[in-house]
């Protein structure tokens, strides 16, 4: 996809975080893997105000081009796509569900097979550091080994897919299953399902929603 095409469907995914209940305002960021490096977000400029020439390219080595700087939060997201040849498009945000377990700086168990859309028996969260930091930047890549998306504590979300809309639409499940978890507790503490059926349920996933060719 060209450059003008990919900020397009940026600024797009952005604007959808507030109407999918993963956000408000400017928080949260989203980006795309694009040639030697990613398309991001710009820092503080509200999505609705935001058009496709304001999306940042920053190089592999983490130097922005043009006048806006880059969503504070650049650094995770660059090391996320270096670590993760699969990752194609991040959004990182701050929903409420999910931003609240993790600030009890736990992550959402084997409660309910949909768990594994993740990539795993659980999502984890990760260790608190301070935001725009190489420290939390290390803290999430911690957590998302062999996971495609995990919790920040004290802080939200991050999720990746092959695209924005499949990194979006991960984004909406965790904070539905954070949503799911918490509401659970309020009446004890959910069974949660054993190692042996988590790893069925990740087997079935391997093919899940593929339409076989007639």
């Amino acid at each position: 996809m060209d450059r003008a095409s990919l900020s397009a469907d940026i600024v797009e995914t952005a604007l959808a975080l507030g109407p999918s209940g993963l956000g408000v305002g400017t928080a949260g960021n989203v980006s795309a893997r694009f040639e030697s490096g990613m398309l991001i977000t710009p820092s503080g400029l509200p999505y609705e105000n935001m058009t496709p020439d304001d999306i940042v390219f920053v190089d592999g080595e983490g130097a922005a081009e043009g006048s806006l700087k880059p969503s504070s939060e650049w650094r995770f997201h660059l090391d996320i796509y270096r670590a993760r040849s699969e990752a194609a498009a991040i959004v990182h945000s701050h929903s409420p569900h999910a931003t609240a377990l993790a600030c009890l700086r736990q992550g959402v168990p084997a409660f309910h097979y949909m768990v594994a859309v993740a990539g795993g028996v659980d999502i984890r969260c990760s260790d608190y550091a301070t935001f725009g930091t190489q420290g939390l930047s290390n803290a999430i890549l911690e957590a998302l080994h062999d996971r495609k998306a995990c919790l920040m504590a004290n802080h939200g979300q991050v999720a990746f897919g092959d695209t924005l809309q499949q990194a979006l639409g991960l984004a909406q499940e965790v904070e539905a299953l954070a949503q799911q978890y918490l509401l659970a507790r309020k009446s004890g503490y959910p069974v949660l399902l054993e190692a042996e059926e988590m790893a069925e349920v990740l087997e079935r996933f391997k093919t899940y929603g593929v339409q076989e060719e007639a």
